[in-house]
């Protein structure tokens, strides 16, 4: 009488990590928008229809729409396209791909740029990483960022300068013209840059840049720009964020544009950008700011610690510091001390 091979019990922390490693692959199969059954994506994806179900709402609570139709299955709002390394690498051509680096796609991750910064003394530089979900993104002065999932784009990039970091000033400025420039290439226009770090259309907010340094301040440093921008944003989602905003689907009348083809672009251009701004500084991209500063002719009130004061915007100076007037006086104000509101946001 022949016997069955032992199967060893599965442990609770195993099956957990096969469940959540089972939500990539269940959004995969929904993400043409059609109907998918739980029966099919039970078999599809090995799991128990219990565990289907509990899929989908971890899905519905980052923000996704997805529908159960009974006797039907499951579908989404919309179509939605997931990140993908190889789609991202063939929008670039075989030069940017080199000076990009190698691209990390991560399903969740606590921050593209935490993980950047864990891995530069381990890992070559430059490279990037990019994330469908981040579960501690952040945004400048330790604010949190977040999209919903699939409804944005979050991605670090990391380069080594050989200079110091005092060398670096309007570093996030010269990561916001990269980013209008790539939007270019995919055909949307309109953006503008806020400083220190906003990506604004129509005076709306539709991405932030963060920079953070790290090295021998003397140098040679690194520098990680972090990268967060709104591709298709619901009505309930949006009603969470605390300030005027925008999304590319908007901009591009209503027709969600390829993700992995903005984040390739915005890769490229990055890189691209860096590598000039590592011989020539800012002063190489002064031009471009001026025509996309989206603060110069405002009234602008800055805060810095309990003062705040109001004040004209008058551009950007070479080393990248706003400057206002101020009673007829012109005054520089430096990244990183002080934050800037058009009057009437």
């Amino acid at each position: 009488m022949s016997r069955s091979p032992l199967r060893a019990a599965e442990t609770p922390a195993r099956r957990a990590t096969r469940r959540a490693a089972a939500a990539p692959d269940l959004l995969a199969l929904l993400a043409g928008g059609g109907e998918v059954s739980g029966a099919d994506i039970a078999v599809s994806l090995g799991i128990t229809r219990a565990a289907v179900w509990k899929q989908i709402e971890q899905l519905r609570a980052r923000g996704l729409a997805v529908h159960a139709e009974a006797g039907r299955g499951y579908r989404l709002d919309a179509p939605i396209e997931l990140l993908d390394a190889s789609r991202i690498a063939m929008t670039m051509t075989a030069r940017e791909r080199e000076s990009v680096g190698a691209i990390d796609v991560r399903w969740q991750i606590d921050s593209t740029s935490s993980e950047l910064a864990r891995t530069t003394e381990s890992l070559p530089m430059p490279r990037a990483c990019l994330a469908e979900i981040q579960t501690a993104g952040r945004g400048r002065r330790g604010r949190r960022w977040q999209t919903p999932l699939a409804g944005g784009i979050a991605l670090s990039f990391v380069r080594r300068f050989d200079g110091g970091m005092a060398t670096l000033s309007g570093l996030s400025l010269v990561a916001g013209i990269a980013v209008l420039r790539a939007l270019a290439d995919t055909g949307i226009d309109g953006v503008a840059l806020k400083w220190p770090n906003d990506i604004v259309a129509n005076g709306k907010k539709l991405g932030g840049i963060l920079v953070e340094l790290g090295g021998d301040a003397l140098g040679p440093c690194r520098a990680i720009v972090g990268i967060g921008l709104n591709v298709r944003i619901g009505t309930e989602e949006g009603a969470a964020i605390d300030q005027p905003w925008t999304d590319l689907a908007a901009l591009a009348g209503g027709a969600t544009p390829s993700r992995n083809a903005v984040a390739g672009r915005m890769l490229a251009r990055l890189a691209e950008a860096l590598e000039t701004f590592a011989t020539a500084g800012f002063a190489a991209f002064e031009s471009d700011y001026a025509q996309h500063d989206a603060l110069r002719g405002r009234d602008v009130v800055i805060a810095s610690g309990n003062e705040r004061w109001t004040a004209l915007a008058d551009g950007v100076t070479s080393r990248g510091a706003l400057r206002v007037v101020r009673d007829g006086r012109a005054i520089d104000v430096d990244s990183g001390e002080i934050s800037v509101r058009a009057t009437g946001d």
